[in-house]
């Protein structure tokens, strides 16, 4: 068969029955913070691994609620816990402790 140099891109089609609702209901008990987040950027803009990293708690949220764990915590296991989105944060998000906790409950032991 001759082949043309193209091929197949693999789906990035997101499966919504591989979230976890267990281990999200467990992450809003520990931290009600993450229902307030309204995903407006302001912590990832004002982050300092960010300038060098995927740091971004938004997306890591987002992440989680579409049944992405792994990509979530590759985004969260490179914060610094500098505090910076902390104080930047329009809903005062405990993001330290937020990012913790999805750290704790969403690590693959």
């Amino acid at each position: 068969m001759a082949t043309f140099g193209y091929s197949l891109t693999p789906s990035s089609r997101i499966d919504l029955c591989k979230f976890n609702q267990e281990k999200w209901n467990r992450l809003v008990e520990l931290e009600s913070d993450v229902l307030k987040c309204m995903a407006c950027g302001s912590c990832t803009a004002s982050c300092t691994a960010g300038k060098f990293t995927r740091t971004s708690l938004r997306s890591a949220i987002l992440y989680i609620q579409n049944g992405q764990e792994k990509q979530a915590l590759e985004l969260v296991q490179s914060c610094l816990l500098c505090g910076k989105c902390f104080m930047v944060c329009p809903r005062a998000i405990n993001t330290r402790n937020l990012l913790l906790s999805i750290n704790k409950i969403y690590s693959v032991k």
